[in-house]
């Protein structure tokens, strides 16, 4: 099996179903997408190829399975004592910018119920409708794969352009964002590089905490199951002194760095 990837925005994307969002699953009580207990809906379909995709399950557009938004509202709602005064709802992926129409519906119903919000994207897109998703985002975590737009395309199939303008934008309208990086041994590791991702950011007045993300294989068994190639079967998860020599560059240029 093998899902090409796609250059074009697929903005119509189950367009003929407004209430209805694609999705791959979803996670009750989750911890890692954001502050506080969430409920996370990871959305079906991404453009970006990873190489190191831990869930090459949601690539596929056309996959996943659909589910009414208000089903979605309701089930937030009933979580919502959980949440406490720092939870919500998480939408992550995939990629959730290619439903980003119905997302702006779905965002409008949890903030008219007190719920708050969280989009954890790859910045695949910016138009319109980005704008109006974002406005209704209190967080966006942001996932700068690489500053350096050939290796962003190694990386990913796709250069980074789109992604740094969404990271512009949302600095532009003082809403706050989360910055996210995978570190990869030999992929996104180079210490010039990693500076050059810091001193991009580093004025930044929205960016409350940057996340290092190790690298591992615990997605790789998916790849066989879809017949896909893992091009990173040589690659090991980075030690932990570089872990911690990627923290010590990051926190010369933001005060608060978190390895998850």
């Amino acid at each position: 099996m093998y899902f090409p990837q796609q250059e074009y925005i697929d903005d119509s994307i189950d367009a003929n179903n407004p209430d209805l969002l694609r999705i791959h699953s979803l996670e009750t009580l989750g911890t890692h997408d954001g502050p506080g207990i969430r409920m996370v809906v990871f959305a079906q379909g991404c453009q970006f190829r990873c190489l190191y995709c831990q869930n090459p399950d949601t690539l596929d557009i056309h996959g996943g399975s659909f589910m009414p938004i208000e089903e979605l509202v309701e089930k937030a709602i009933h979580q919502k004592s959980y949440f406490g005064k720092k939870g919500g709802v998480t939408v992550s992926g995939g990629e959730p910018l290619l439903q980003r129409e119905k997302l702006i519906h779905f965002f409008d119903r949890l903030h008219e119920n007190g719920i708050n919000t969280c989009l954890d994207s790859n910045g695949r897109v910016l138009d319109s409708k980005t704008e109006q998703l974002l406005e209704r985002t209190d967080l966006l975590l942001l996932d700068v794969k690489h500053i350096n737009k050939e290796w962003h395309k190694k990386l990913t199939g796709l250069k980074n352009k789109t992604t740094l303008r969404v990271a512009e934008y949302r600095e532009s309208t003082g809403k706050p964002m989360w910055l996210r990086y995978v570190l990869v041994p030999g992929w996104s590791d180079q210490e010039e590089y990693l500076h050059e991702w810091g001193q991009h950011f580093a004025s930044y007045k929205t960016v409350e905490r940057v996340e290092i993300i190790p690298f591992h294989q615990l997605g790789k068994h998916k790849w066989e199951i879809l017949g896909l190639e893992y091009q990173l079967n040589d690659t090991l998860p980075p030690t932990a002194e570089e872990v911690n020599k990627a923290a010590e560059i990051f926190k010369l240029y933001f005060k608060k760095v978190k390895i998850k």
